[in-house]
């Protein structure tokens, strides 16, 4: 005789209970098996409230499904679901997600008066003018020389960066940190890099290679502009 498959399994941890949902079985049958467990395993009214996390695998819930299973377990316990953590995601999430983790390639001039923006990291091929402003929801970079304004990590992305073949900005913003021209004269520096230093509390300029030290994440395409 087979052994009836577990569709339910709940998981305790320091931060509440985990519930383990079966990705291949009806969504009614996922009812019917979670309020038999919960109804059975955690009805004691006197228990504080227990924060859930549901995994759903390889299973997509609509929002209706979820306030189904949101109400079920909740009704008859001291259980208050956090969220629903699932390894599918709609189309349009998931296009979103790949636009603001690309790398944005623009080849132009920016002129002054004119701002260039994009919801992503910016590889720009051309100069930034005396006026012109380039912002990223991301990072940027610049093969040419930036005498603008540069704004990276738009949303509050204090990790990002700013490099530019030519470093000789008329203000430079990272998430929400501004660094301002300097007050003596410069001639500009050959490629350098802009990035938050969290021990200073502003935004530092410094030489290329020590992206590789203040941010390990680096891709490829940051390496193979630090090695030239």
């Amino acid at each position: 005789m087979l052994e009836k498959k577990q569709i339910i399994r709940i998981k305790g941890t320091r931060n509440g209970l985990t519930l383990f949902i079966d990705d291949s079985c009806a969504f009614a049958e996922v009812l019917e098996e979670l309020e038999k467990t919960v109804a059975k395993d955690y009805a004691n009214k006197d228990d504080p409230i227990v924060s859930v996390t549901v995994q759903l695998g390889n299973r997509f819930l609509t929002d209706a499904q979820k306030d189904q299973i949101r109400e079920l377990v909740s009704r008859k316990n001291r259980l208050s679901i956090h969220s629903f953590l699932s390894n599918v995601v709609l189309r349009e999430e998931a296009l979103q997600w790949k636009e603001q983790s690309d790398i944005k390639v623009m080849n132009r001039l920016v002129r002054s008066g004119q701002v260039l923006k994009v919801d992503s990291d910016l590889l720009l091929i051309g100069d930034v003018n005396p006026g012109g402003t380039v912002i990223a929801t991301g990072n940027i970079y610049i093969m040419g020389n930036l005498r603008g304004i540069a704004h990276a990590g738009l949303y509050g992305d204090h990790e990002a960066v700013i490099v530019a073949s030519y470093m000789e900005p008329s203000q430079l913003r990272i998430a929400d940190y501004m660094s301002r021209a300097p007050d003596y004269e410069s001639t500009g520096v050959y490629m350098e890099c802009g990035f938050i230093d969290q021990d200073q509390d502003k935004i530092m300029i410094d030489r290329l290679q020590v992206l590789s030290r203040i941010r390990k994440d680096l891709s490829g395409f940051e390496r193979r502009m630090q090695n030239g």
